[in-house]
């Protein structure tokens, strides 16, 4: 495996890579990894002959109050565990790399941006985008791995994809749980024990939506009460939003099917949390909350 900081460096090594016949895959990250992240790799390393994976923590996608400084970094640790997963080249660039000058261009999205966490975190997918987008370009690979837990995210990287007309195919991977069902995320390092224990609240709603789900619940809003009720019961957890929401416009449905997905934010202490659960799809880790 390979670390490189220059945007020349990634178009070399990816150039040689291509030239050989391998196709690329991009999982693009903000570090600290975990094992979500390196589900990511590994599902990269699947379907793409030569794995990319960015270290970059984005500032363009933190609000002025929000925890960009404090974001956890632990780039060596990161390098050891994305070799041992079989990625071929690391892309950790400095902020001057990516942004050398104020942008003149970004990428905002014009719809499903002012809902959910957007409402809470007015430009963050904006700063999503255009890093991505950056990501894209300076990569250019044939597919790129995304996680379900931000699943908002997830849908406007799709929709860029085709409205932009990028060539690039977008995979998104399950979330991965901690044994106790909590999505894994670089945030729960700030939990502490007992609001870690609230926060097993959020998995606990979730699994009790499916659970409604398959004894033949379809009322939306019955299965969304459902969700806040565990987490309010819980004590000292702050719900953002219970949403039941289509899969692929995150437009509110009263009537759930398969593809109809429960995502839920809320703050625990300091630390904000969200997570979701697709009816219709398998859930592992909320399967042994049931």
């Amino acid at each position: 495996m390979k670390l490189v900081k220059t945007i020349s460096e990634v178009r070399a090594e990816v150039g040689r890579a291509r030239s050989s016949g391998r196709s690329i895959g991009l999982v693009p990250t903000m570090g600290f990894l975990h094992e979500g992240h390196l589900s990511l790799a590994d599902r990269c390393c699947e379907l793409a002959g030569y794995v990319v994976m960015s270290i970059y923590v984005n500032p363009l996608q933190f609000g002025p109050s929000e925890d960009f400084d404090e974001y956890p970094r632990a780039l060596e640790r990161d390098l050891a565990l994305a070799e041992e997963r079989g990625v071929d080249l690391v892309f950790a660039p400095a902020d001057r790399e990516l942004y050398p000058t104020e942008l003149t261009v970004t990428v905002a999205p014009r719809r499903l941006a002012d809902r959910l966490c957007g409402l809470s975190r007015p430009g963050h997918f904006e700063g999503v985008l255009t890093v991505v987008g950056k990501l894209f370009g300076i990569v250019q690979p044939d597919l790129a791995v995304f996680g379900q837990k931000d699943f908002q995210q997830a849908v406007l990287i799709q929709k860029m994809v085709i409205d932009l007309d990028m060539p690039v195919r977008v995979e998104v991977a399950p979330t991965v749980r901690e044994a106790d069902g909590i999505a894994m995320s670089s945030r729960n390092e700030y939990l502490s024990a007992d609001e870690r224990r609230r926060a097993l609240s959020i998995s606990r709603g979730l699994a009790g939506a499916l659970r409604s789900f398959r004894s033949g619940e379809r009322d939306a809003a019955m299965i969304g009460r459902g969700v806040l009720q565990t987490m309010e019961e819980a004590g000292g957890v702050d719900v953002e939003y219970v949403e039941v929401v289509s899969a692929d416009d995150l437009e509110p449905v009263q009537q759930a099917d398969e593809e109809t997905v429960v995502v839920v934010a809320a703050r625990v202490g300091t630390t904000r949390l969200i997570d979701n659960a697709r009816l219709g799809a398998p859930d592992p880790g909320l399967a042994r909350l049931l």
